[in-house]
């Protein structure tokens, strides 16, 4: 073997793992400017979507980037022992998420329900409850956290990684169907002010539903539906996205809406708000996904069946052109003469 198939083999197998935890360090150095408990819990946890699009794209070979970059961003925010549990944790996660999402056939497209589904309620609620169960009793057993802090602690936690899921990697995922520059030039001008003016009204009527007296949320949904109907995943997840951040940014500043409720309390509201967000918006933009396959599909089964009646049509005319050839009659002979 040669050096340089020796190489290419060790960038191949290892590459991975280091873009992946360069990726994962950078959006929890972000994530971590968002936190509300002891510096390091945020309600909105990047790498852990970033995490497990890396494990479904490329495999159990990322596992070692991810734990790394885990390992040097919570020593740099608390305790040696609790950095390595929640480490572990961390990546302990992830990994759990991807072996579900594996068992019940999970495709990177989303352009199924069941895709949808097994995101939210594997990927996101089960998966991410490891995270948050070691991570917030590693902090209780180190003493950086007291138990009456648990339940918040682990609230805050389990929302982060879940929201990190539900709204991160559907959106990684979105990029990663637009794999080339050529693939956006075709895309109409219209269709990129459209797409523009959608983000732009979301993160407006967001910010004013989540900063004023009034209730008023609700008017969210109407841009997420239309996201999904018009852009399916790739408008529906920068959407979700947009009206996460800008949810927890509101729940972090203790707003209106939010200012009169203790940390538990704002957690239980935002996770349902932001989970009903993402369930709308992912969900109505694969139900739109599978009619545009049927369709598809129905279209091709019509000119296929358009193409056989041609031939046929095609061989019936010949055969009304061309007269059957009738064959000899054999008429038998008399006998001899008497």
């Amino acid at each position: 073997m040669t050096d340089g198939s020796v190489l290419k083999r060790y960038v191949t197998t290892f590459a991975p793992a280091f873009v992946v935890g360069v990726a994962y360090y950078a959006a929890a150095r972000i994530g971590l400017l968002q936190e509300l408990v002891n510096g390091q819990v945020t309600p909105l946890w990047p790498p852990t979507g970033i995490a497990l699009v890396g494990l479904l794209l490329f495999g159990l070979r990322t596992w070692p980037g991810i734990a790394v970059a885990a390992l040097v961003v919570n020593m740099s925010v608390g305790p040696i022992a609790a950095a390595v549990a929640i480490s572990v944790g961390n990546t302990f996660a992830p990994v759990c998420a991807y072996f579900l999402l594996r068992r019940v056939g999970f495709r990177v497209e989303l352009d199924r329900r069941r895709d949808a589904l097994a995101l939210i309620f594997l990927a996101a609620m089960v998966g991410m409850a490891v995270s948050a169960t070691i991570g917030a009793g590693a902090l209780v057993l180190t003493g950086v956290v007291s138990p009456a802090d648990f339940a918040a602690t682990w609230s805050v936690w389990w929302t982060g990684d879940a929201m990190g899921v539900l709204v991160v990697a559907p959106f990684l995922l979105a990029l990663r169907a637009v794999r080339t520059v050529r693939a956006l030039r075709e895309i109409r001008l219209w269709r990129w002010i459209e797409f523009l003016a959608l983000l732009a009204g979301t993160f407006v009527v967001t910010a004013v539903a989540t900063r004023t007296t009034p209730n008023v949320v609700f008017l969210v949904s109407p841009f997420l539906i239309w996201a999904a109907l018009r852009f399916q995943l790739a408008g529906a997840a920068p959407c979700a996205l947009v009206v996460s951040v800008v949810t927890i940014q509101a729940v972090a500043s203790g707003s209106v809406p939010f200012a009169d409720t203790d940390l538990l309390t704002s957690m239980v509201i935002l996770q349902a708000f932001n989970a009903s967000a993402a369930l709308t918006a992912l969900i109505l933009a694969t139900i739109i996904a599978e009619r545009n396959q049927a369709y598809a599909q129905v279209e091709l089964a019509c000119v296929r069946l358009a193409e056989v009646v041609s031939q046929l049509d095609r061989g019936r005319l010949v055969t009304a052109l061309i007269p059957p050839v009738s064959s000899p009659t054999y008429e038998p002979s008399s006998g001899a003469d008497e």
